[in-house]
């Protein structure tokens, strides 16, 4: 599916780029707070591209991001934390090669 709303915020193969400052957002544009919830959200989920698919690769990916997804026992067990994150992601993720 070609969805030119979300190509203009890709410059040089890299994602959410402000098309009329060349800089990356400093939060993906299409994450949205839900009103009623205490909850966030992604406008494009079904169409969203790869690099949001495979999202998040590690926990230390996470912790930079300030991941809401993290919990204070995945930063006391990482180990622990990064199977039960490369389990849940298994489907997502391309093949190691």
């Amino acid at each position: 599916m070609h969805r030119p709303d979300i190509a203009r915020y890709v410059q040089d193969g890299k994602i959410w780029i402000n098309p009329e400052t060349g800089e990356y957002f400093a939060r993906c544009p299409w994450i949205q707070d839900s009103p009623d919830e205490n909850k966030i959200y992604c406008q494009i989920y079904h169409d969203r591209p790869a690099e949001c698919r495979h999202y998040p690769i590690d926990i230390e990916q996470m912790v930079r991001h300030d991941c809401e997804m993290l919990e204070r026992r995945d930063l006391v067990d990482i180990k622990r934390a990064q199977k039960t994150l490369d389990l849940m992601m298994s489907d997502s993720r391309p093949p190691v090669q």
